[in-house]
């Protein structure tokens, strides 16, 4: 709102050219989203817990956070959310596209998100609507975007799959680009929901990966950059910056409230809808494969449950102690801050070799 009423007083105060920098919004944008959450977290919280809008901690989960965690308002997803809106909406480019769908994407499946903590809510339960229908539906979801994006993106390069390290390595998928942007944002969705189960675990990776595909999205829409590094140039794809400031400022401050001990959780509703985004702008910059890499501690969660199940049907027995994989290293008596911690040096790790995939062609 603000770059498109910035646009059209340019000519006569000459100094509000600087809000057409992206980089000058993109900062703009995590700064606003940042300030929203700081503004209304501690009212939120409040509200939140006078309402009782907490659900029950999983009985078999680690015994001491039954004791800790039992109480702690969650739906935290919605203050992540009201900050990443004011941030795009404000300082993003309202007639392009790109913004629209990762909107789209970041508010459909925070709706469903909120859903599913409303009925663990209402039902008192650590299991909220069934995984299939919750599968289901964000498949649906995913498939109303992607119709979307093929109908608004003019580029030959929606169905391109590329590859990091091999500079000429192109993959025409035809149709197949369909359930394959499908299989990239249900699994990103579900992988950060599996991730989010202890305190800022799921929050500071989102953040990383955030700001990795903010740098990805600004050179893959700049052809100076594009055509230096050798990946594809995609016009107006450097909006999806701003979204990804905003995702960064949002996160951190919901992390001012959501360190240990936490004050509230972000829920079905904030994991849902970050995990979705993320696997937006992946496709959107044709970087999903960088993308499985710089997030690779939420598909090593993912993996992690996948194995469990398919070891226990299969034999009757358990691989893990407990998935998802951070249950585990707490069952085998590490402090919850000492997994949160680790497994964000991993996530530094990742995202470091995610941006190298750029230069090393």
């Amino acid at each position: 709102m603000l770059f498109s009423l910035f646009s059209i007083l340019v000519e006569q105060f000459s100094f509000l050219n600087v809000f057409k920098y992206l980089t000058v919004r993109t900062g703009l944008s995590m700064f606003t989203a940042m300030a929203i959450v700081f503004l209304i977290g501690n009212p939120l919280i409040k509200f939140f817990s006078s309402k009782q809008i907490h659900n029950p901690i999983r009985e078999d989960g680690p015994s001491d956070h039954i004791v800790r965690k039992i109480g702690t308002p969650t739906m935290g997803g919605l203050l992540i959310l009201l900050g990443v809106f004011s941030g795009v909406l404000l300082w993003g480019d309202l007639a392009n596209p790109y913004n629209w769908f990762l909107i789209y994407i970041a508010f459909s499946f925070g709706m469903l998100g909120a859903y599913d903590d409303y009925k663990k809510i209402k039902l008192k339960s650590s299991t909220g609507i069934s995984s299939k229908l919750k599968i289901f539906f964000q498949i649906i979801l995913s498939l109303f975007g992607i119709l979307m994006l093929y109908l608004t993106i003019p580029s030959d390069e929606i169905s391109n799959l590329y590859f990091p390290f091999l500079k000429n390595l192109v993959l025409d998928l035809s149709w197949f680009f369909v359930p394959f942007y499908l299989f990239i944002i249900v699994g990103a969705s579900n992988a950060v929901n599996l991730t989010d189960g202890l305190d800022g675990l799921a929050t500071v990776p989102v953040m990383l990966v955030a700001a990795c595909f903010a740098f990805i999205s600004y050179v893959s829409g700049n052809i100076i950059f594009s055509e230096y590094l050798q990946i594809v140039y995609l016009e107006g794809v450097g909006e999806a910056a701003i979204f990804c400031g905003s995702i960064i400022g949002a996160c951190l401050g919901f992390l001012w409230f959501n360190a240990p001990p936490a004050k509230i959780f972000m829920g079905d509703t904030g994991s849902l809808s970050l995990g979705g985004s993320l696997g937006a702008v992946g496709i959107i910059t044709k970087h999903e494969i960088v993308l499985a890499i710089t997030g690779g501690l939420f598909v090593l969660e993912a993996v992690s449950v996948i194995v469990q199940v398919i070891s226990f049907k299969l034999t009757g027995k358990r691989i893990f102690k407990m998935a998802p994989i951070h249950h585990h290293f707490e069952k085998k008596g590490w402090p919850e801050s000492t997994v949160v911690i680790r497994f964000w040096i991993i996530s530094i790790i990742l995202a470091m070799i995610g941006l190298a995939t750029l230069k090393l062609r």
